[in-house]
C-alpha cells in the first residue's frame, strides 16, 4: 500500500500537469477582446498549496498562517504581523487597536476625532464611526489623489487623536509631512497600505516600505490587489504594545498569547490573577479586551505563501504598465488630468487614474472606453459623505468637514481610472492608450 506522502506527491503533480494544460489553452490578447481592471495572476504553485493546506485539513489558521506571517514581516522589514480575514478586517483591528484601555491617556475614546479623506474606500471611514469617534474630512490633491496636506493644520483641534489614510490606488500621500505633523501633536498614524503594496517613501534616511512608516499599516489580499489569498488582509507594526493589542483583539479579545491548538506555553496558565475572576482562572479563556475572530484559514495563508514569492515582480510590472500607459497619453494635458507622484515616493501601483478636464464629460469617455471592451473603475466612493450609508447621520456632528472638499466633488463627478495588473502584456496596455486617446479627442 501505498504512503501518504507519496499519494500527495502524486495530487501535486497532477495539479502541475493541470496548469500546465489550462496554460497552453491560453490564446494571445486581440484588440477588443476584455481587459479587466484586475485579474489573478497566479501558475500551479499557489494551486498546489491550497490542495496541501486542504490535505492537512487543519482549517483554521496553521502552518501556512505562520509561514506567511514570517516572510510577509520580513519583506515589509517590520517585527510584527496579524494575518487577518480580509483588508477590512486589517483597518478595523488596526483602528480598534487604538481604542485598548492599555494605551492610557493614548487611547481613542467616542468624540475624539480622526483626520482622513472622503475620497476614499468606504472600511477607511467605518471603524471610526461605529467606534463612536468623528472623522474629520479634509480635501485631496488632483493629480496625486491624497490628502492635501496644507490643510492639517485647520483639521486639528484639542480633540484630534488619529490620523488615518490610504496611499490612493498605490501613490504614496506625503508621509514627511504627515508624520511630521503626527510627532510634533503626538497623533497616531495609521496607513492604509491595502492599495500600495511594495510602494516606498524616502523619509530622509533611504527608501522605507510603505505601510511600516505610521505606527500600524494594512493590506489587503482580495483578487484585485497586489498579492491575493481570495480574501485575506495584514495589520503590521514594530511597535510591542500595539502588537500585543491587535493579536488580542483579532483572536476574540483574549489575553492569552498561545497559538491555537496548543495550551500553557508560558507555564502559568493556571496562576493568574486577572480582573475580578477567581485567582488561577483558565488564561486560555480570559479576555483582555472586547475583541473579535479576525483570523485567517491555512488554505488562504498557503496561496499567500505562493503569491508573497512573486511579489517583486508582481510590483515591477505594475510600474512597467503605468508608465508605458502614462507615456502613452503623454500630450493628452488639455483632455485629461494626468497622474503623478512625489519626489519621495516610489508608488506601488493599483491603477492609473486620470480626470477629464472642465467642460468634457467623464460619462461619455468612459462610456467609449468601456464599449471597447476596456473595464474602468472610479476612484471608489468618490465623495463617502454624498452615500445612503451617511443620510442617518448628514449634517449632525457624528463627522467634521473641513472647507469645500472641491477636489474631492471633482473626484466624484470626473474622475476614473484603468487597471496596471501584473498579467496585462504590452499589447493590452498598447490598446487601452490608443482607446483612451480616440475617447478623448
Amino acid at each position: 500500500m501505498r504512503t501518504k506522502e507519496e499519494i500527495r506527491q502524486d495530487i501535486l503533480s497532477l495539479i502541475q500537469e493541470y496548469t500546465d494544460v489550462e496554460q497552453a489553452a491560453k490564446t494571445p490578447f486581440r484588440p477588443g477582446q476584455r481587459i479587466p481592471y484586475c485579474s489573478r495572476v497566479y501558475d500551479a504553485a499557489e494551486r498546489m498549496n491550497l490542495v496541501d493546506a486542504a490535505l492537512d485539513f487543519w482549517l483554521t489558521a496553521g502552518r501556512f498562517c505562520e509561514e506567511f506571517e514570517r516572510d510577509f514581516a520580513r519583506f515589509l522589514g517590520v517585527e510584527h504581523v496579524a494575518l487577518v480575514n480580509s483588508g477590512s478586517s486589517a483597518n478595523l483591528l488596526a483602528f480598534m487597536t487604538l481604542t485598548s484601555p492599555l494605551l492610557k491617556e493614548r487611547a481613542i475614546h467616542p468624540g475624539d476625532e480622526v483626520i482622513c479623506v472622503a475620497a476614499a474606500f468606504p472600511t477607511s471611514v467605518t471603524p471610526i464611526l461605529q467606534s463612536g469617534a468623528v472623522p474629520v474630512f479634509v480635501d485631496v490633491k488632483l493629480g496625486t489623489y491624497n490628502i492635501d496636506v496644507s490643510k492639517l493644520a485647520q483639521a486639528r483641534s484639542e480633540k484630534t487623536r488619529c490620523v488615518f489614510l490610504a496611499h490612493s490606488l498605490g501613490n504614496p500621500f506625503d508621509l514627511k509631512a504627515v508624520k511630521d505633523f503626527c510627532d510634533k501633536y503626538g497623533l497616531w498614524l495609521i496607513e492604509d497600505n491595502c492599495d500600495a503594496l511594495g510602494a516606498e517613501y524616502d523619509m530622509g534616511h533611504g527608501p522605507q516600505k510603505t505601510g511600516t512608516i505610521g505606527d500600524l499599516g494594512t493590506s489587503s489580499f482580495y483578487p484585485a490587489h497586489h498579492l491575493t489569498m481570495g480574501e485575506g488582509g495584514a495589520v503590521y507594526t514594530n511597535n510591542e504594545l500595539l502588537s500585543r493589542i491587535m493579536y488580542s483583539m483579532r483572536d476574540w479579545g483574549r489575553d492569552c498569547v498561545c497559538p491555537p491548538g496548543t495550551d500553557n506555553t508560558c507555564g502559568h496558565r493556571f496562576d493568574g490573577q486577572f480582573g475580578e475572576l477567581p485567582r488561577g482562572y483558565d488564561h486560555k479563556y480570559v479576555y483582555s479586551h472586547l475583541g473579535y475572530n479576525l483570523k485567517a484559514t491555512d488554505m488562504q495563508a498557503a496561496i499567500g505563501c505562493a503569491q508573497l514569492k512573486k511579489l517583486p515582480t508582481f510590483v515591477q510590472r505594475r510600474r512597467e504598465n503605468w508608465q508605458k500607459l502614462r507615456d502613452g497619453l503623454a500630450g493628452l494635458e488639455d483632455k485629461l488630468i494626468l497622474p503623478y507622484y512625489e519626489d519621495r515616493a516610489k508608488p506601488s501601483w493599483f491603477g492609473f487614474l486620470m480626470t477629464v478636464q472642465e467642460g468634457m464629460s467623464r460619462d461619455t469617455v468612459v462610456q467609449y472606453i468601456e464599449s471597447k471592451g476596456i473595464q474602468t473603475r472610479t476612484l471608489f466612493s468618490g465623495n463617502i459623505i454624498k452615500h445612503p450609508c451617511f443620510d442617518h447621520i448628514r449634517g449632525t456632528d457624528a463627522y467634521r468637514v473641513v472647507g469645500s472638499l472641491e477636489n474631492t466633488e471633482r473626484i466624484l463627478r470626473d474622475t476614473f481610472w484603468v487597471g496596471v495588473y501584473p498579467g496585462m502584456t504590452d499589447a493590452m496596455v498598447e490598446y487601452m492608450a490608443d482607446t483612451i486617446r480616440k475617447a478623448v479627442q
